[in-house]
């Protein structure tokens, strides 16, 4: 067996899976708060050579979520409100099941319900934060996330923390659920809240772009080294059968 063409081929899927992973990290480098993917390389022993004495490894690659905090920007939008810490806005999905995100770039339904700009409903500690729509009186939050309507104290901000992020399970633009019923979100003891502020992505597409750029270049190279161990393989077999 010519190991080399299992190995170039093995890492041909590892950089086109890292093309894919960057192509949608710059997809979501303009969402508030999103967080990227990063790649790691590692081999793994996959048998023995046709002699049975040597053990032959291929490349293979694994993902995580990099959850380090992005850029807090003014925005001067009174609805924008940006978690400074390892928190997360506790959201209600469409299924009903709890959601978790960052990005909180709010606004107020027809009904009065704050929701994101998927329209999921933002949860308070009881239940969605709900509002008076005719009530013209300003809304704001303070630190620990009461939020109110003028003077009258409408609930606080369902924010929650996990000792395990990288655990989530991300789902699509910047949203993450917890599949694990081990890993139970917990009350926020190390956020805090910003209104009129929101969080960038902790994506660089400069960066990004780059990294696309290597990605690229490796699977050229192995797509190289992979045709011509089949073009010494295929003369190898014509000199043997004498066709040559």
């Amino acid at each position: 067996m010519d190991v080399s063409l299992y190995q170039s081929a093995a890492a041909m899927n590892a950089t086109e899976r890292w093309q894919d992973m960057v192509a949608e990290n710059l997809s979501v480098a303009s969402v508030p708060g999103a967080r990227a993917r990063e790649i790691s390389f590692s081999t793994v022993q996959a048998g023995l050579t046709g002699a049975g004495s040597e053990n032959f490894v291929m490349p293979q690659a694994s993902f995580l979520t990099n959850f380090q905090q992005g850029e807090l920007r003014a925005s001067g939008n009174d609805m924008d409100f940006a978690v400074q810490g390892p928190g997360f806005f506790t959201v209600q999905m469409p299924d009903g099941s709890p959601g978790y995100t960052r990005d909180g770039e709010f606004m107020l339904s027809a009904t009065g319900q704050l929701v994101t700009k998927k329209g999921y409903a933002v949860m308070s500690g009881s239940g969605p934060l709900q509002f008076d729509p005719n009530n013209p009186k300003p809304i704001s939050v303070n630190a620990d996330g009461e939020v109110s309507q003028g003077v009258d104290i409408k609930g606080k901000l369902s924010i929650s923390e996990f000792s395990n992020p990288s655990k989530l399970a991300e789902l699509s633009s910047g949203y993450f659920r917890s599949d694990d019923p081990n890993m139970l979100p917990l009350p926020a003891s190390n956020t805090k809240v910003q209104q009129g502020f929101s969080e960038a992505a902790n994506i660089s597409p400069t960066l990004a772009m780059a990294s696309l750029v290597t990605a690229m270049r490796m699977f050229e190279t192995n797509q190289k080294v992979m045709s011509m161990q089949n073009d010494r393989m295929g003369k190898t077999i014509a000199d043997l059968s004498g066709t040559n």
